[in-house]
């Protein structure tokens, strides 16, 4: 002798109730499986080491022009409200551009008057 239906799905949602599960008479995908899991987005944040400042967020933050209205140290050339700093890459990147421009290979200079476009630019004279 069988069970009827009814009596099999008020019995699957009592056992949901007590163990906690979800309730899913029709064997839906719910997805269920992966949001019980845990979460990987501290685990994937702590894995990275945390930035430390670079010379270039030192000089974002602090700033290397001398504020209007100050006068600069006579010693060190800047002011007390800016920071001094010397960053090695950026040194070494200005001379490597300046070795290129010596021996003509650098960027183009740029011009300084917009170009006047004339009427019929471009065309094939016939």
């Amino acid at each position: 002798m069988s069970v009827p239906r009814s009596r099999m799905l008020d019995l699957m949602k009592a056992q949901c109730q007590v163990f906690a599960t979800t309730y899913n008479p029709d064997g839906l995908r719910l997805g269920n499986k992966v949001l019980r899991q845990r979460l990987r987005g501290p685990a994937l944040a702590s894995y990275y080491p945390r930035k430390v400042a670079t010379v270039k967020m030192m000089n974002q933050m602090f700033g290397m022009k001398v504020p209007k209205g100050t006068e600069e140290n006579e010693e060190t050339g800047s002011s007390d409200r800016s920071l001094a700093t010397w960053d090695d890459a950026e040194e070494d990147r200005t001379t490597y551009v300046e070795e290129l421009k010596a021996r003509g290979k650098g960027n183009p200079k740029k011009k300084k008057e917009a170009v006047v476009k004339t009427k019929g630019f471009g065309k094939k004279k016939k």
